[in-house]
């Protein structure tokens, strides 16, 4: 159903539809002792121990073994913590409800999630950033259209997704070409419908990741469809984890030894493209091997600022703009930020990483 004033559909509600939902299913129990933690003593505020508690585990988020496999090609060592589970999560609506459910401990997400989940009343901290200067979405059409650039969106049907960060790529986009939300239908889909939608023509348009894009046009470029570039910035890349997760002490000590290898991973796929667009693109991704380096030409270099100044102003323009919208209310982002992990992945990288 499109999403417009138009259509007498409340934003607020469209969002509670779209996320609480699976939220709901994995347990309201979750929400309250979420709300309660708010209401007493919040996020822990002790300072890091300095050794990892012996039998912690963490369960952790790594969407298509990503990380896993940058360890194992890295050769980093193990973390002093035992990993008890590798949940195959990305999408940042399903990291919160496994965050509800207890199931999960840590995760990699953009920006958006972590206000997504502040809006619904579930309480989680960012632990750590890099910041993303070059576009890694672009815009794809339907087979068939004559959508040539993003003024051509007003009247038709874009894919959106706003607990993720296709969502507010989307937003940003529209913002920058003057468009109002009531000049276009903005259809709720998750991301992993975004294809479908494309292909079947539920939409008209749809936000893809730099490496979703070629599959897409080689499948269907020759029938019409094209893709649209974008020079909109998803700045952030971020772990985050519940509060519930950070008052641990144990626990807490763990997700700071897994930052630097965290950061460590992205540093060594960025530096060994060869070897990663065989392992990763190439033999888990289905891609051919050109596409797989015109994926990584698009890569950015991964940067772990020491001061979050600009990760936090970024994160309040994005709360912003979905306030406007009326898709959340206007709050201070400051609050979703753990600062005593901050610095911890910029000193684990050489200083060519860094800010």
């Amino acid at each position: 159903m499109p999403v417009s004033r138009a259509s007498g559909v409340d934003r607020r509600l469209f969002l509670t539809s779209l996320l609480g939902v699976t939220a709901a299913a994995a347990g309201l129990s979750g929400c309250a002792e979420s709300s309660a933690a708010a209401g007493s003593e919040g996020a822990s505020t002790a300072p890091l121990a300095d050794k990892v508690p012996a039998g912690t585990s963490l369960k952790i988020a790594s969407y298509q073994n990503v990380q896993q496999l940058q360890f194992k090609l890295a050769n980093l060592p193990d973390p002093p913590f035992k990993v008890s589970g590798w949940l195959n999560i990305g999408a940042g609506p399903d990291v919160i409800n496994a965050f509800r459910a207890k199931s999960l401990d840590v995760a990699n997400n953009a920006g958006i999630p972590p206000i997504q989940a502040h809006y619904q009343g579930f309480d989680a901290k960012i632990v750590a950033i890099n910041v993303t200067r070059k576009p890694n979405y672009l815009f794809a059409t339907k087979p068939g259209s004559d959508i040539r650039d993003i003024a051509d969106f007003k009247g038709r049907k874009l894919a959106f997704s706003q607990g993720q960060a296709q969502g507010v790529v989307l937003l940003r986009a529209l913002k920058r070409a003057g468009l109002a939300y009531d000049d276009v239908d903005l259809v709720p889909l998750t991301s992993n419908q975004f294809l479908t939608a494309l292909q079947s023509g539920q939409v008209d348009i749809a936000p893809l990741g730099n490496t979703q894009a070629p599959a897409y046009l080689a499948q269907y470029e020759s029938k019409g469809a094209r893709t649209i570039a974008t020079d909109v910035v998803d700045l952030l890349n971020l772990l985050w984890a519940p509060v519930s997760v950070l008052n641990d002490r144990a626990k807490a000590a763990a997700v700071a030894a897994y930052i630097p290898r965290w950061a460590q991973g992205q540093v060594w796929s960025y530096e060994h493209p060869g070897v990663w667009n065989e392992e990763f693109y190439v033999k888990t991704q289905n891609l051919t091997l050109p596409q797989a380096r015109a994926v990584t030409a698009l890569a950015n270099k991964p940067l772990f600022p020491p001061s979050w100044t600009e990760a936090i102003a970024w994160e309040q323009e994005t709360a912003d703009l979905l306030a406007e919208g009326g898709f959340v209310r206007r709050f201070d982002v400051g609050t979703l930020f753990d600062h005593r992990f901050e610095g911890i992945a910029a000193a684990s990288v050489p200083a060519e990483y860094r800010k």
